[in-house]
């Protein structure tokens, strides 16, 4: 079997030779012509189930040939029978709790901390469904006969927790498990391999690479996805081929992207740890705990908890993008309690372990000793008492 390298730069792309193309084609068309308007009809009629069929897709909110490229490139990064692109990861988020709520399935079991709108999403019960907020090792007894779902995200946003995923997995029992793996993309960590039924992206993230494109992706198996298909048919939370288009080409370098982060943001963890303005660094690489064999590495994500006021930090940086987001070549930093997690309720940040001292930061492509130093002085200089 190929190396992650090499499919991440073939995987969507391997019929190109005998289309006699170099580049991968973009599709921009919103309708698909044809005269047999009886075998069209036909068509959508299996179309509309979230069944796949030969042939052009009728209409662009049905399906995209190019966004199914992206679809297909995910599916086999992340070792899942298929992939349902979306127009962002919220929307992937909806679909996978509507697919619940229509099967007569609306609580949802959920570990925090998660991205705060995700969070806020599942707890406002806006699409139907209930939840219950509990700790790893309080899942199994917080299923119940309704339950639809158990949402986990590891590493979580944006303290860079670690869950087992594969313990997880053994206690949801039937329910299926979602693992958000936006952090460490298929590159770092497959968590269907460690027993989750479905694996969420913000493609907009890693994926994309560089802060150009929105979207949202659900690898999982060919049963849930025409679920998915079919949930996005109707709601039209469709991915744009451009979209999808870019986010084909970003898979070819992630795994090399990934890996370069990654390093930095271990030595600048390492480096925070000692400076006199840091009381804490959230980093998975320097976690002696960590489940076994399930990421690799430490990522490019990482958090500190500062003494001080959090806010003259992201007002000092001068290299740093102080914005929200993350996985971009640049590197980004910002405050959760104001920004990515600041539509929760104070007292549910606090649940999450998300502290009003914490910083969070997404380390790009840039020189270490260029990043440190923009640290450095932003905190006051090593120097400083």
């Amino acid at each position: 079997m190929t190396t992650l390298n090499t499919r991440a730069v073939h995987a969507g792309r391997d019929d190109l030779v005998e289309l006699g193309v170099h580049a991968v084609p973009l599709d921009l068309s919103t309708t698909y012509p044809s005269r047999d308007s009886r075998t069209e009809a036909d068509r959508l009629d299996v179309l509309c189930t979230g069944a796949q069929v030969d042939g052009p897709p009728v209409y662009a909110r049905v399906g995209n040939p190019t966004v199914a490229r992206f679809e297909t490139a995910m599916a086999e990064l992340e070792g899942c029978e298929a992939a349902v692109a979306f127009a962002s990861g919220m929307a992937g988020l909806s679909a996978c709790l509507l697919a619940g709520v229509s099967a007569g399935k609306p609580h949802v079991v959920a570990v925090r901390p998660l991205y705060g709108s995700s969070d806020h999403l599942i707890a406002s019960g806006l699409l139907g469904n209930e939840v219950t907020f509990a700790r790893p090792d309080e899942v199994a007894g917080a299923i119940r006969d309704d339950t639809g779902l158990v949402i986990v995200e590891t590493p979580a946003n944006p303290t860079l927790s670690e869950t087992n995923l594969r313990r997880l997995s053994d206690a949801c029992g039937p329910v299926p498990l979602l693992a958000d793996n936006t952090f460490a993309t298929p590159a770092l960590q497959r968590p269907a391999e460690h027993g989750a039924r479905i694996v969420l992206h913000s493609a907009t993230k890693f994926l994309g690479g560089h802060g150009d494109v929105l979207g949202g992706v659900v690898a999982c198996d060919e049963e849930y996805a025409r679920k998915l298909r079919q949930l996005r048919f109707l709601t039209g939370a469709t991915l744009h081929p451009l979209a999808g288009y870019l986010l084909l080409r970003g898979l070819s370098t992630l795994p090399l992207r990934m890996r370069a982060a990654s390093e930095t943001a271990a030595e600048l963890a390492a480096r925070l740890s000692e400076h006199p303005r840091v009381a804490k660094v959230h980093y998975p690489g320097r976690n002696e705990h960590r489940p076994e064999k399930q990421m690799t590495g430490g990522g490019p994500m990482l958090a500190v908890e500062v003494h001080g006021d959090p806010h003259a930090v992201i007002g000092a940086v001068r290299l740093f993008t102080p914005a929200v987001s993350l996985g971009s070549v640049d590197s980004l930093i910002q405050h959760p309690g104001s920004l990515s997690h600041h539509i929760m309720d104070p007292a549910d940040r606090a649940d999450g372990g998300i502290s009003e001292q914490l910083l969070r930061i997404s380390v790009g492509l840039e020189d270490v000793e260029d990043l440190w130093a923009d640290l450095d002085q932003a905190l006051g200089g090593s120097s400083t008492a």
